[in-house]
């Protein structure tokens, strides 16, 4: 039997580490699984690089990445969430061996949904406010109430956030290089091969869960709602994020 292997590719101004708690529940259900964490230029170990501003320049800083790691193949399953599922998109189309799989989590595409959907325009000010500020202390807990909609988890994510942010800072530079890669990014009208499970959340302060909702209908691809969750649906909601992923790849494998 192949073995299971899990690519994880995180959003915008975001590392490895914040996917937090999701890493090791998506273990403890797949445990003969491997897990592969990649980071986008700029983020993460690799910090200190420029990120380049379009998807297509990031998808090949990315995909090197995963080719050093023996990341690629057909036991391959890509999560990825944001930004993260635009890179996703481009390197499905690009590159459909590299994945027998992937999921797709409250992610948007330019040319399917207006830019006040894709970035929803009621919360331009508090984002703009908070990424324009400095002050690491003041603009992780900012971002992480427009991000998630767990409150009870506040004090010790915006904690967790503020350490990562002080070990490995995005600069203001290459956050806004992201912001532009994801803007302008237009895909075109192909589907990709390998089969593609979206989730998105109806409590997502940041991109409209439209969005997703037009990528689905568009090519007909299966969608799964979470009711509450915030943007970052792998904080909010780990459990279940796993439990579908889950439940998609058993059904998918056994069709095929």
């Amino acid at each position: 039997m192949t073995e299971q292997h899990f690519v994880l590719l995180r959003g915008l101004t975001r590392e490895s580490a914040h996917w937090g708690d999701f890493v090791p529940q998506l273990q403890a259900a797949f445990p003969h699984a491997k897990l592969t964490l990649l980071d986008l230029p700029g983020a993460g170990p690799y910090f200190q690089e420029t990120s380049p501003n379009s998807v297509k320049g990031i998808l090949e800083s990315v995909r090197m990445q995963a080719l050093e790691k023996g990341a690629l193949g057909k036991s391959a399953t890509l999560i990825a969430i944001s930004l993260g599922g635009m890179v996703g998109w481009e390197w499905l189309l690009r590159y459909p061996k590299d994945f027998s799989s992937a999921v797709l989590i409250n992610t948007s595409l330019g040319g399917l949904s207006p830019f006040y959907r894709r970035l929803r325009w009621q919360c331009y000010g508090q984002l703009f406010a908070a990424a324009g500020n400095r002050a690491i202390e003041a603009r992780e807990p900012a971002l992480l109430k427009l991000l998630s909609n767990r409150e009870d988890n506040y004090r010790q994510t915006a904690n967790d956030w503020i350490a990562i942010q002080k070990a490995r800072p995005v600069s203001g530079k290459n956050a806004y290089r992201q912001l532009y890669a994801a803007a302008t990014y237009r895909p075109g009208g192909a589907k990709p091969k390998p089969p593609v499970l979206l989730l998105n959340s109806l409590g997502d302060k940041l991109v409209s869960p439209h969005c997703s909702t037009a990528i689905a209908q568009k090519w007909q691809l299966e969608l799964h709602t979470h009711p509450w969750g915030g943007h970052d649906l792998t904080l909010d909601a780990s459990e279940w994020v796993v439990a579908e992923v889950g439940d998609w790849l058993k059904k998918t494998q056994a069709a095929g």
